[in-house]
C-alpha cells in the first residue's frame, strides 16, 4: 500500500469521485493525478496539504498509512435512512459471545413464533479491565427486531428511531471474520470523515450495528454507524 492507492481509495469514499474531479479541484491535469495514483511522480507539498484539507485526513495518513482496507469483499458504501423499529435484546459476557448470543435470541424468536426472525448485533463495552485482560472475555448483543402486529405484553421492548446511517455491505463476511470486519468499521470510518459528516450519540439510538442475511445462496453483513442529519 502507498500513496497512490490513498489517493484511489479517498477518491472512492468521496462520492467515488473520478480521476477528472480531482483534478479539477487540484487544478492539475487528469494526467497528473494519474501519475500520482501509479506514483510515477509525488504532488508539491502545497498539493499534498491541499489533498488533506480536501479528504479530511493527515499528512500521515496520506503518505504513510495503509488506508485502503477496501477489497472485493467490501461493497455498496452508502448512507441510508432506517425506518422506526422495536427490539427485544439479549447481552452475552464470554469468550465467545457472539455465537452465544445470536443463538439465544434466535431459539427465543422461536419459541414466540417468529418465523424468519431478523437479527442484529453489537459489541457490549461495559466489562471490567479483569474481564479483558485475565479472562480474554468481552461482550455482545444480539437483538430481534420485532415483526409489526406482535404481541409485545410482558416483554422488555425497546425503540429505535428513524437514524440516517452509514452503511458497508460485506460479501462472505465469515470467510476472515477477525480481518474482514474490523476492516468495514474502519472503512466506514474513513468514509463519515472523508464526506465531513458526524457520528451522534443521541439517547434512544443504536450508535452501530451489524446484520447478516443470505441472498442467492450467498452469506452478506450490512455495518451500520449512525450519524447526524
Amino acid at each position: 500500500m502507498g500513496f497512490g492507492k490513498n489517493i484511489q481509495f479517498l477518491r472512492m469514499l468521496h462520492g467515488r469521485m473520478t480521476q477528472e474531479e480531482l483534478a479539477e479541484k487540484m487544478n492539475v491535469s487528469r494526467q497528473t493525478i494519474s501519475k500520482w495514483e501509479l506514483e510515477i511522480t509525488f504532488p508539491e507539498m502545497e498539493k499534498a496539504i491541499l489533498l488533506c484539507k480536501l479528504f479530511s485526513c493527515s499528512l500521515d495518513e496520506l503518505l504513510l498509512k495503509d488506508m485502503d482496507y477496501c477489497d472485493e469483499a467490501y461493497i455498496n458504501i452508502r448512507v441510508e435512512e432506517v425506518c422506526p423499529f422495536q427490539y427485544v435484546k439479549y447481552a452475552v459476557i464470554s469468550r465467545e459471545p457472539e455465537e452465544d448470543a445470536i443463538r439465544h435470541i434466535e431459539e427465543w424468536a422461536e419459541s414466540f413464533g417468529i418465523k424468519k426472525p431478523e437479527i442484529i448485533g453489537w459489541d457490549f463495552p461495559c466489562l471490567s479491565q479483569e474481564q479483558i485482560n485475565v479472562f480474554h472475555m468481552h461482550g455482545y448483543v444480539a437483538a430481534c427486531i420485532l415483526p409489526e402486529g406482535f404481541d409485545k405484553a410482558d416483554l422488555e421492548v425497546h425503540v429505535q428511531e428513524k437514524q440516517l446511517y452509514a452503511v458497508i455491505t460485506i460479501k462472505d463476511p465469515f470467510k476472515d471474520p477477525f480481518v474482514l470486519i474490523p476492516n468495514a468499521y474502519k472503512t466506514l470510518g474513513y468514509y463519515i470523515e472523508v464526506n465531513r459528516m458526524k457520528g451522534t450519540r443521541e439517547q434512544g439510538i443504536l450508535q452501530c450495528f451489524e446484520k447478516t442475511y443470505e441472498k442467492d445462496g450467498i452469506t452478506y453483513m450490512d455495518v451500520s454507524i449512525a450519524i447526524e442529519r
